[in-house]
C-alpha cells in the first residue's frame, strides 16, 4: 500500500481510517523521545526522521542529495511498519530491542533487517518504541552509519 503524499500532513490525511490513530500515536511517541537534531519529513514515501544535510552534508550514500535516513513509519498493505536504521547498524542495539520486546508483547517479533512489522495496532509496543527512539543521537547515528555503510 503506497500512500500518495507530498508532505507528512498529506500522508496522515490519506491514511486508511483504521491506521490514523496508531500512526499518529507512533509519530507522537517518536517525536517526544528522539534526541534533538533529527528532522521529520516525508522520506521515501513514509514519515521519516532524518539527519538533515545541515548536520551531515554528505547525505545518504545511495542518494547523496537526500538527507541521511534514520527512522521511518509506514502504513503497508498488511501492517504498520517501523524502520530503524540504527538497529540494522548496531548489533548491541538489535539484541537489546529483541530482548526487551518480549517484556512488552506476547507476540512473536516480526522483524527484518531494520523493519518491525505490526499486523494489529494493539500489538505496537509504544513505550518500547519511545525507549528505542531515545537510544541514539544524530551524532551517534552518523558514527555508526559511517562505520557500517560508508566505504573508506
Amino acid at each position: 500500500m503506497k500512500i500518495e503524499a507530498q508532505s507528512v500532513q498529506e500522508y496522515l490525511e490519506n491514511l486508511p481510517e483504521e491506521r490514523k490513530e496508531p500512526i499518529e500515536k507512533l509519530r507522537k511517541i517518536i517525536s517526544e523521545n528522539l534526541p534533538n537534531g533529527f528532522e521529520e519529513q516525508l522520506s521515501y514515501g513514509m514519515i521519516g526522521y532524518v539527519v538533515p544535510k545541515s548536520m551531515y552534508p554528505k547525505g545518504y550514500h545511495c542518494t547523496p542529495e537526500l538527507p541521511l535516513p534514520f527512522l521511518s513509519i509506514a502504513s503497508q498493505k498488511n501492517s504498520i511498519n517501523l524502520y530503524h536504521m540504527g538497529i540494522y547498524a548496531d548489533e548491541k542495539l538489535l539484541h537489546w530491542f529483541q530482548e526487551e520486546f518480549s517484556k512488552y508483547s506476547e507476540k512473536k517479533l516480526d522483524m527484518g533487517k531494520s523493519c518491525m512489522r505490526f499486523k494489529k495496532p494493539e500489538d505496537i509496543p509504544y513505550e518500547l518504541i519511545g525507549e528505542l527512539a531515545r537510544k541514539m543521537t544524530p551524532q551517534d547515528w552518523i558514527e555508526k552509519y559511517e562505520n557500517a555503510f560508508v566505504k573508506k
